[in-house]
């Protein structure tokens, strides 16, 4: 499965990536992207990673070191479901840009 990544961050490396194919987003975005991710790995540990799926959807993906104990593997869970509950209106403000503008599929509910 081809992913496209839009950002994620490093709790082991202290950095964060924004892929610059999404540079045409809105600058309140793409530190709103900033902070969720940095702020998810601070709390939680390992690396947040934000990618489109081959259908457009928006993905959590996380990984963490064998052997790295810091890190929460239920606290990365509940999180998860935080952001996703929380910032529901971004994530598919973000995952209907892609698919328009990446994709060139029609808003839901147009005419084709």
């Amino acid at each position: 499965m081809e992913r496209t990544v839009l950002c994620g961050a490093s709790a082991y490396e202290e950095k964060y990536y924004f892929n610059q194919k999404f540079d045409s987003l809105p600058e309140s975005i793409k530190e709103e992207l900033q902070i969720l991710c940095v702020l998810f790995t601070e709390d939680v540990g390992g690396v947040l990673t934000l990618a489109y799926d081959e259908n457009g959807n928006l993905e959590f993906q996380v990984m963490a070191a064998e052997d790295d104990f810091n890190y929460d593997e239920i606290g990365s869970g509940l999180k998860i479901r935080q952001y996703q509950r929380e910032k529901r209106e971004l994530l598919e403000s973000l995952e209907l840009y892609y698919r328009v503008f990446f994709m060139a599929q029609k808003e839901p509910g147009t005419a084709e």
